[in-house]
């Protein structure tokens, strides 16, 4: 008896059963089966797209991953402002060392560089006063400049500068006769002055036959030379200071031969290690509290990391379960579009943060401690990363439905968008190189391709308009009427036809997003792919339908 109530007991499909009921019983076990686990996946997909606020209802799972990108956010912009204050030290002492140079090595500097050139000199008398006034300012360096300057050694080890000049090998002129015989092959010929022979009687060097020069068949002369300096205004800012090597060049262009010598005066500014720091106060120590918060901001992106890879893996294996309950019981496919809905680009877009914001603040620990020097590297990283945790926080604005209209609208135009850019494009190169050969000649804003596309730019936002129109030179009548057409044409193109239906296109997607959309459809979605679909109409028609998305 005992026995026969334990057989009772179980359940009917446990049971062993006669030969007559053995195919009945195996039916229901697998159709019970098979509900259990369609009821399992839809739970589980209805819990995987819930917003962290659903999930912590549902089953009181704290969202770390929220709060993790909160501290985050307060962490790196944190971060990135003390780097941004720091760079820009940097950046204020090269730009006002090269200022200065500019004041000290070129006579007669007005303060404001000539379009892309410094200044420039009109007679021969001045080109000469011009060289040697920068050679004498070299010299007498140490007792003009208020800067912590120095002399640099160059690539051979020597203190001074390097005279070069270039110009054709052999050849006569007679502009009265109309008549040339010139050499095309270009000679180089360089001299170097130390400084001990700038302390001799200038007369020796100026006299020398090397600036006896042919201006008919000169090109260019280069001056150049190397200077280091310290800057230490980042003491008072707490940080050790760095030192620089300025590579500085002034260039005498006279390859037009038109009677003018355009002046340029390039610098180029590398920080290196000083060989030699002693430093007392609390410096050290400030370096020591901004080392362990750039290790805290590693630790906190290496956190958000390996949970937003955690969840990506998680999400993949979900999909692989969904695939395989599609094909196992509807004999169908699940469409890409709909494959793509496990993908969640938000955890990739976190990912790509936190890998450039580890990299960066590496860079900039080294940096710190003066093993590094590359600013622009680490300032690239870190701003990107910093743009990219900010954009991020849209995300969470958009499970609210009165703030997610920008990110359903650019999700719903993006495709359009794209496509009509790639047609406008084509307009708009044909019109930036026409513009490139007809008007460059005539107009500074034409000069290059780029100021072409970058003017052509501002003319459809409206910008500049007037001067675009009145600064081109009436020399040809027929390139000014030229000109006129080519501008009107441009603009009213592109501002009452292209610019129109650009802002058509994302206003249509805008009326889409506000149509009502499916109860059941999470807020992220103004539109019900397959997924949603199928996990809605199980609510109310039962799995014996059919599917939008799912394809043979």
């Amino acid at each position: 008896m005992t026995r026969g109530r334990e057989v009772l007991d179980l359940p009917v499909w446990s049971r062993t059963s006669g030969p007559s009921h053995g195919p009945h019983c195996r039916d229901a076990m697998a159709h019970l089966d098979s509900e259990v686990k369609e009821e399992r996946l839809r739970e589980d997909l209805k819990f995987y797209f819930m917003n962290p606020c659903e999930k912590f209802r549902a089953r009181q799972q704290i969202p770390w991953k929220l709060g993790l990108q909160i501290l985050k956010i307060v962490m790196v912009t944190s971060q990135l402002v003390r780097f941004g204050l720091s760079n820009q030290l940097v950046v204020a002492f090269k730009e006002e060392n090269i200022v200065a140079f500019k004041h000290l090595f070129l006579r007669g500097y007005s303060g404001t560089d000539e379009d892309d050139y410094s200044c420039s000199v009109f007679t021969q008398e001045d080109t000469y006063e011009s060289i040697f006034f920068a050679i004498n300012q070299y010299h007498r360096l140490g007792n003009l400049s208020l800067g912590t300057l120095g002399y640099g050694e160059k690539e051979d080890s020597r203190i001074g500068l390097k005279v070069c000049k270039q110009h054709y090998k052999k050849g006569t002129m007679f502009p009265s006769n109309e008549t040339l015989n010139i050499d095309s092959d270009v000679e180089i010929d360089c001299i170097h002055l130390g400084l001990q022979a700038l302390s001799n009687n200038p007369q020796d060097w100026k006299n020398s036959s090397f600036f006896k020069l042919e201006f008919y068949r000169l090109l260019q002369i280069e001056i150049s030379f190397q200077l280091k300096g310290i800057d230490l205004q980042t003491i008072y800012s707490r940080e050790l200071p760095d030192c620089y090597v300025f590579q500085n060049m002034i260039t005498f262009d006279n390859k037009a031969h038109s009677g003018k010598i355009k002046i340029y005066f390039n610098s180029d500014a590398n920080i290196e290690e000083c060989k030699d720091l002693n430093i007392s106060g609390s410096i050290q120590r400030n370096i020591q509290y901004v080392l362990v918060f750039d290790a805290f901001v590693i630790v906190i992106c290496l956190a958000s990391l390996i949970l937003c890879t955690r969840s990506i893996v998680l999400a993949l294996r979900l999909r692989k379960r969904f695939l395989n309950f599609f094909l196992e019981k509807y004999k169908r496919h699940v469409c890409n579009t709909d494959q793509w809905e496990f993908i969640n680009g938000w955890y990739l877009l976190v990912i790509i943060s936190d890998l450039m914001t580890i990299v960066g603040s590496i860079l900039k620990m080294e940096i710190k401690v003066k093993n590094l020097t590359n600013y622009d590297l680490c300032s690239i990283l870190l701003g990107t990363s910093t743009l990219l945790v900010w954009v991020g926080v849209i995300r969470y604005l958009g499970y609210f439905q009165a703030y997610n209209v920008l990110i359903l609208t650019m999700q719903a135009s993006l495709p359009k968008v794209l496509r009509f850019c790639a047609c406008a494009g084509m307009i708009y190169l044909g019109y930036t190189f026409c513009g490139w050969i007809v008007l460059g000649p005539y107009h500074n804003k034409f000069e290059k391709l780029n100021t072409v596309a970058e003017c052509l730019f501002s003319l459809v936002n409206g910008d500049d308009m007037y001067a675009t129109f009145a600064h081109i030179q009436q020399k040809s009548l027929l390139v000014w009427l030229f000109s006129r057409l080519y501008l009107y044409s441009f603009i009213s193109l592109f501002i009452y036809m292209i610019l129109s239906l650009f802002i058509a296109l994302i206003t249509d997607s805008y009326d889409t997003i506000k149509a009502p959309s499916h109860p059941h459809s999470p807020p992220h979605h103004g539109l019900l792919s397959g997924v949603f679909l199928w996990m809605a109409l199980c609510f109310h028609g039962g799995p014996g339908l059919t599917f939008k998305g799912l394809t043979n």
